[in-house]
């Protein structure tokens, strides 16, 4: 796999000697073969946001009871055809994905006991191959592609604040993709910190870029392009009309929250619970005193001392004649 993806920049540099062209365009191709997997998860997500009041009665109808709210829940998901897992397709198809990409672009890099770049997983005949070996530098307008933007800044800190920049601009990539999304996405379980958190993780780690080579930012910038233009693709899609998925979902979104903030809600299916309990019980008196002419004395009475309280009739045994 890591071959694979090494032919494919090997390919694209035939095309365009320019290492950033190269590993952009491998990015574009992986962001198209992603595509159908994200619009097919953002549907499901979409679905499974229509469902939420009726999970959220049936939350608070089995509360307590896993195994009854499991196959409540499966049921309605089998009602409505609705996959859970739908919304799971585009992160492990990008886990991967990632991994091969960061071997591959690391291979490229790949130096011998002198310093020298001795490329992996490339065609020695390539064009690609014999531009990297020997060399020190990935030159690309100007920046050094294998380069970490921190040792870029240690070597020369006012040539390494391009890189810097660089990396401020992935950042920047990332909270407009992730806004364009907390738009859109309103949660019902999810407070305005964990919102926040969400969408500011993206930009965390942007910022651990310094540690990895500029030619990753390349590939990550790339893709944080296609994803802006991906979410503005599924805003005219699925939630610009009247009635739409996205409108239904966000309609139902905003009904599971005030369902989780109503008192009134939970209070009421609390007591609707209990009567149904209590109506397939059997009754129980709750009467301590045991009942009049009962033959077996309660074992756990204490007789009382004699005194006012006790009756007064006592039977007396006949005492032995003397």
């Amino acid at each position: 796999m890591f071959e694979i993806a090494a032919r494919v920049i090997a390919f694209f540099y035939e095309l365009v000697p320019n290492y950033s062209f190269a590993i952009a365009m491998v990015a574009v191709v992986v962001m198209l073969l992603i595509t159908p997997l994200t619009l097919k998860s953002t549907k499901g997500m979409l679905e499974m946001q229509r469902l939420q009041p009726e999970m959220k009665k049936l939350q608070q109808q089995f509360k307590g009871d896993r195994q009854q709210l499991n196959a409540g829940m499966m049921k309605l998901y089998q009602e409505h055809k609705v996959n859970p897992l739908a919304s799971c397709l585009p992160l492990l198809a990008q886990m991967p994905v990632f991994i091969i990409m960061f071997q591959a672009l690391s291979g490229l890099i790949k130096r011998d006991s002198t310093g020298n770049f001795l490329p992996k997983f490339l065609n020695k005949n390539s064009d690609i191959y014999l531009s990297l070996v020997g060399k020190t530098e990935m030159l690309s307008f100007g920046i050094d592609l294998s380069k970490t933007p921190l040792n870029a800044m240690r070597d020369d800190f006012l040539s390494g604040l391009i890189y810097a920049l660089l990396v401020l601009l992935l950042a920047g990539l990332y909270l407009v993709q992730q806004r364009m999304i907390a738009s859109r996405a309103v949660s019902p379980t999810m407070s305005a910190n964990q919102a926040k958190l969400m969408q500011y993780m993206p930009v965390a780690f942007a910022f651990f870029q310094v540690w990895l080579p500029t030619s990753l930012i390349v590939y990550y910038m790339t893709q944080a392009v296609i994803r802006i233009v991906q979410q503005q693709y599924i805003t005219q899609r699925f939630y610009k009309k009247d009635g739409s998925l996205g409108k239904q979902a966000q309609e139902a979104s905003a009904v599971a929250r005030e369902m989780k903030d109503s008192p009134k809600f939970e209070k009421k299916n609390k007591n609707d619970k209990k009567d149904s309990e209590t109506s397939d019980q059997k009754f129980v008196s709750k009467r301590v005193t045991p009942p009049k002419n009962n033959s077996v004395p309660s074992s756990s009475r204490r007789p009382k001392p004699p005194g006012k309280n006790r009756s007064g009739f006592v039977q007396k045994k006949n005492k032995p004649n003397q």
